[in-house]
């Protein structure tokens, strides 16, 4: 780590040599890297003779400035002394081109904003020259004072290295991915990224030294936001940088937090922010703790210290419709377990399971509920029995569950907690996955029948890329490498996997691995997890697969084996899907409750049970919806 920071001071001091060429690493191509500087292939030929073959040896020095563009360098220490500004990123604006707009090298760059590359989204804050921004800017600039800016401190950088021991450093080994070393060191993505600035846009690489423990993680909370602690045998289990506290909704603000986009996630507006928090006019500064807005009057237990939880499956006993029987005694196999562990704790819970026979029948279970006498409900499972059930409770406000319906009318029940991610989320993370790599290539969606996701993908990426060209295809043999027209040459593409059936995803993953074989550079991505990328993990690793999953059990942690161990101790089985689930769902919410029954003062937590991650957001319109999923990446070595 001293040598990296070393090499970081060099390239400081002497960026305006180092500038003009380039050295070969694994994975480039001349299409990529004409792209990194602005160059048009041929340019890069004529610059370069000897690789206009499209053939690059590792360690190969390739010219690559354009003649009479040179930019002199600031020298690092000038500069943080120097008046400076800020700049709000708008659309389509990149490093690159603030680089250009505003006359400054990259080098000086990063050394004004350290965390440059994870603070690229649109609304985030640069920090520049306020010299600059006067002059190239427009009118962009906010001023800032020189000593609350951060520059590059190298060598400080060295000491805090130095005083890192053996265990708060970990070597990345071969098939590591994030969501294996979150489980291993007991940590959630957030706080990886948090620990290793610029981890999540350049991914795992095998040898690379990574931080595992720091000042960065922060694990507690208020004695006023959570009631009671969270056992240790829980490893996963942590908390946001939101809470609740004196009847407000609370939030924490995070390194690279800007105004305009805390406003944007809570769907408030600055006079709102502003009225609540009247020392937010000298400026936003990190672990600041802002009041959002007032919490809703929620649901009050009305007696008694046991927790009255309603559970509602559909067996079909009473109408004899054995549909979904099977699925719903795997469900309460898992619930069992989970409320039998919570008891165990002392938890004092009074629990009533309700045949919500089936669609039809519905309207017949409710009469079972005691809304004078019940603090929780889980279930039932279909929309429709959903919307009937908080119908039933509309006067009472009782917290309800449901498991597996999701959609975006149910948003307005600001009692309802929905447990499934909605698959846009899903589509939303691609989208911003595949604007981190773009560079002009031609993009495909593998789509399913109907195209609903495929059409919101390509939709969405049109409108974040600057004129792309997204091609919707039905059979993965019609995604093909694109030509260069001036060489004649093979030219990567990008391939997104929206179509969650194996067989398509078998495909998909094979017509990746052949498309690897022509040229370098091709970019997979899918919506979905299937085995495949588990069996064919190194060859996929070559496409750098991202793909994102909703469960998964890691068999490998203690807390996992402790679970499916006394599971089939008490059923002689291991469980099903449906098994798992139950046990996930109902032992979240039972976490999450206190004696008072005030689980919405505790749905800020996030926690990964057995295979689920939970992680909730409150919509703008009143709803808790769960956006936790896993993104897992394929590094090649």
């Amino acid at each position: 780590m001293f040598k990296k920071s070393f090499i970081i001071s060099s390239l400081i001091a002497f960026s305006g040599l180092s500038a003009q060429t380039h050295t070969v690493v694994k994975g480039d191509t001349p299409y990529n890297i004409s792209k990194k500087y602005g160059l048009s292939l041929d340019e890069l030929y004529q610059k370069n003779p000897k690789v206009k073959d499209g053939k690059l040896a590792l360690g190969e020095v390739l010219v690559v400035g354009k003649t009479g563009a040179q930019t002199k360098a600031v020298p690092a220490k000038a500069t943080a002394t120097a008046q400076l500004g800020k700049i709000v990123l708008q659309p389509k604006q990149t490093i690159y081109g603030i680089t250009k707009q505003y006359q400054i090298s990259e080098a000086e760059l990063r050394s004004l904003n350290p965390e440059l590359d994870s603070h690229m989204k649109i609304g985030d804050e640069v920090v520049l020259p306020l010299e600059n921004i006067n002059k190239f800017g427009a009118g962009q600039a906010v001023a800032v004072k020189p000593e609350e800016v951060n520059t590059v401190p190298v060598v400080e950088e060295v000491k805090k290295e130095e005083k890192a021991t053996s265990d708060d450093l970990y070597t990345i080994e071969e098939k590591d991915n994030y969501y294996k070393l979150t489980r291993k060191f007991n940590l959630t993505q957030k706080e990886l990224f948090a620990l290793n600035p610029g981890l999540e846009e350049k991914g795992l690489r095998p040898g690379e030294v990574i931080k595992i423990k720091g000042n960065a993680i922060s694990s507690t909370v208020s004695e006023k936001a959570v009631e009671e602690k969270v056992e240790k045998n829980k490893p996963a289990n942590t908390y946001t940088s939101t809470s609740t506290a004196d009847d407000y909704v609370t939030y924490t603000v995070q390194a690279g937090d800007t105004v305009f986009g805390i406003l944007n996630k809570f769907g408030i507006s600055l006079d709102e922010l502003l009225s609540l928090n009247p020392n937010l006019s000298q400026g936003l500064k990190t672990g600041m703790v802002l009041k959002i807005k007032k919490l809703d009057a929620g649901y009050v237990k009305k007696s008694g210290d046991a927790l009255n939880v309603v559970l509602m499956l559909p067996f079909g006993f009473d109408t004899g419709d054995s549909k979904y029987r099977t699925l719903s005694l795997d469900f309460l196999s898992g619930a069992k377990l989970a409320i039998e562990r919570n008891v165990q704790k002392g938890q004092k819970l009074d629990i009533k399971v309700i045949d919500a026979g089936n669609e039809q029948s519905f309207k017949n279970s409710l009469t079972q509920i005691n809304a004078d006498n019940t603090d929780l409900i889980i279930g039932p499972f279909f929309k429709s029995s959903v919307l009937q059930v908080l119908d039933y409770v509309k006067s009472t406000k009782i917290p309800v569950v449901a498991p597996f319906a999701n959609s975006e009318d149910l948003y307005k029940f600001n009692n309802l907690i929905l447990i499934e991610t909605n698959e846009m989320v899903y589509a939303d993370r691609i989208v911003k996955e595949t604007k981190d790599v773009y560079s002009d290539q031609k993009i495909y969606i593998l789509a399913d029948e109907d195209q609903t996701k495929a059409k919101y993908l390509k939709t969405n990426l049109e409108k974040e890329l600057k004129n792309p060209n997204v091609i919707i295809v039905n059979s993965a043999a019609d995604i093909q490498v694109d030509k260069n027209m001036m060489t004649g040459q093979s030219a990567p593409v990008i391939a997104i996997l929206a179509n969650d059936k194996d067989a398509v995803a078998d495909a998909f993953a094979n017509r990746m691995i052949a498309l690897a074989e022509e040229t370098n550079g091709i970019k997979a991505f899918s919506m979905y997890y299937s085995p495949i990328f588990e069996k064919k993990e190194d060859a996929l690793s070559q496409v750098n697969l991202v793909y994102l999953m909703d469960r998964k059990i890691n068999t490998e942690g203690d807390y996992e084996k402790e679970i499916l161990a006394a599971y089939k101790e008490k059923y002689c089985k291991t469980p099903s899907k449906y098994a798992v689930i139950g046990f996930d769902v109902v032992n979240d919410m039972l976490s999450r409750e206190n004696k008072k029954g005030e689980i919405f003062k505790q749905m800020n937590k996030v926690q990964t049970q057995l295979a689920t991650k939970f992680e909730f957001e409150k919509t703008k319109s009143g709803a808790y919806v769960n956006k936790g999923y896993r993104v897992v990446r394929l590094v090649s070595n």
